[in-house]
């Protein structure tokens, strides 16, 4: 049994433990009734809290902030509907990169408010994955970029490149910061892990 079905199971036998504890409580204890009802109000609130904040667990998307570097495996944007109140989001699956570059291989999937500049971004960035370019990402809510995933692509790609993906300027140079509707998240042509140095012999 994998891990995440052995923590579905724990949780709904707790909860069903809980459920007859407040059974037997309303029924046996010597208690008024406002707080008794006060008993089944907040158990009933610890229900709804805990199922909303288990919807990571089975599948759903997280709204966490995304890893400072990631590898973008796919993403899929849901423009807003006026008629529906729908805001619109853009739903990225991504690996988690280590400072080597190397992916986490436990992929995951993040919700992020619908911007129209990340969009167009995250849509440039799926066209370049069909294309066969694999694509890293940076959150730029994380660090300044020192040691980030904009370093490591400049010894690969050449500085055109990069800031024609990122959003800079290529005739300065000089790395022009995303959107803060974005989430500060940019996309560049993902470089290759760096291997560890070779023993000298």
């Amino acid at each position: 049994m994998s891990d995440l079905k052995t923590v579905i199971l724990t949780l709904s036998l707790a909860y069903a433990v809980i459920g007859a504890l407040l059974l037997v409580v309303l029924v046996y204890a010597r208690l008024h009734w406002s707080l008794k009802a006060v008993a089944v109000v907040v158990t009933s609130a610890f229900y709804v809290v805990s199922f909303s904040e288990m919807r990571g667990l089975l599948g759903w998307a997280s709204s966490d902030r995304l890893p400072a570097t990631f590898k973008l495996l796919k993403a899929r944007i849901v423009e807003p509907h006026s008629l529906q109140g729908d805001p619109g989001s853009i739903y990225l699956w991504v690996e988690q990169l280590d400072e080597d570059n190397r992916p986490s291989g436990i992929p995951r999937a993040f919700r992020v408010p619908y911007n129209d500049a990340l969009a167009d971004k995250t849509h440039a960035a799926e066209n370049e994955i069909a294309l066969g370019h694999p694509q890293g990402g940076r959150a730029a809510d994380f660090g300044g970029g020192d040691g980030s995933l904009i370093d490591m692509v400049r010894e690969y790609v050449t500085p055109k490149t990069i800031m024609e993906t990122t959003g800079g300027d290529s005739s300065t140079g000089e790395f022009i910061a995303p959107p803060a509707g974005a989430q500060g998240v940019s996309f560049t042509p993902l470089p290759p892990p760096r291997m560890p140095p070779k023993d000298e012999q």
